[in-house]
């Protein structure tokens, strides 16, 4: 499989200026996937004058078609844990962190992975295959509220409750819901058909959100990159839904996740970082023609004060 098949890195040049990256610094992609960020990001890294890259990833797959350079490191682990990792290596302070939230097309057209509608196959969704939890057990033991929560809160579905409630009639029926099939079946009475795909996106989003706790891994991402960055370094981040743009969006102003701005005695905000871009870098018409999965990537850029 081509990385270009694998994965299409988004807003690549423009996350390329956005780290202003410097040929002895350290960096970090937090998110591996085919590898596009990263290999554009070596490219302007020079081992003799001590620049190195540390890549993360949670998935076996994108691990083992890691490329292999004296400048690159790939760390096989959930990028929540970036301060560990780079206190493991020894890193005093990064130059740089990227991270694109998008899922890889891998993940969407492996039909063993759960994550797309388009497909029948195993309900699981797991970036990580050894994590114990797969979208099958929350659909079959979670209870109807906290369903229900999670499809509005993390899907933005109005229909929330009616879709959690099908779902339990199911079970109590003696139905297991284990495959993407069944789980359509299950709740296609409550999916408007004008909108079958939009609202069939954002169910499935939701329970991917939750399997791979993702808003909580971005919480953890955020202020490990802020102790890990050094002062003047650089953050970017791609998010592609409205949950995962604020937490950015508020982060970066505030340095919280409410957006709250802290001021001392005199007024002063003292925010740690400081936004780059009042409004977010989005793809040109060209990109989303050539990569129509980009529409709805947003880039913001911070540099740490």
């Amino acid at each position: 499989m081509s990385e270009e098949v694998y994965h299409i890195p988004a807003l690549l040049p423009e996350c390329i200026e956005a780290l202003d990256i410097q040929p002895g610094g350290i960096y970090v992609d937090a998110t591996y996937g085919g590898g596009g960020h990263s290999r554009a990001i070596i490219e302007h890294l020079d081992a003799s004058a001590g620049g190195h890259l540390y890549s993360f990833d949670q998935d076996e797959d994108a691990v083992k078609r890691a490329m292999k350079d004296d400048r690159f490191t790939m760390v096989y682990s959930n990028f929540r844990f970036i301060t560990n990792f780079m206190r493991y290596y020894d890193v005093d302070g990064v130059d740089g962190v990227l991270a694109d939230l998008g899922v890889s097309f891998h993940h969407f057209d492996d039909t063993e992975r759960g994550f797309s509608f388009r497909f029948d196959g195993p309900l699981d969704m797991r970036m990580n295959r050894s994590a114990a939890r797969s979208a099958a057990e929350i659909v079959n033991e979670y209870p109807e509220e906290k369903l229900a929560d999670i499809f509005y809160i993390y899907g933005e579905l109005k229909q929330s409750r009616a879709i959690a409630r099908s779902i339990m009639k199911a079970r109590n029926e003696g139905t297991r819901i284990d495959t993407i099939g069944k789980l359509i079946e299950t709740v296609k009475p409550h999916i408007d058909p004008r909108k079958e795909k939009k609202e069939l996106a954002q169910l499935f989003q939701a329970l991917r959100i939750e399997v791979n706790d993702e808003m909580g891994a971005l919480e953890e991402l955020l202020k490990g990159a802020l102790k890990v960055l050094k002062p003047g370094g650089r953050l970017a981040v791609i998010t592609y839904h409205s949950l995962e743009d604020r937490l950015v969006k508020n982060f970066i102003k505030a340095g919280n996740f409410t957006g709250k701005v802290e001021q001392d005695f005199f007024g002063r905000i003292s925010a740690p970082m400081k936004a780059l871009n009042n409004r977010p870098i989005v793809p040109s018409d060209e990109e989303i023609d050539r990569n129509p999965r980009s529409r709805s990537a947003k880039l913001r850029v911070a540099v740490k004060l």
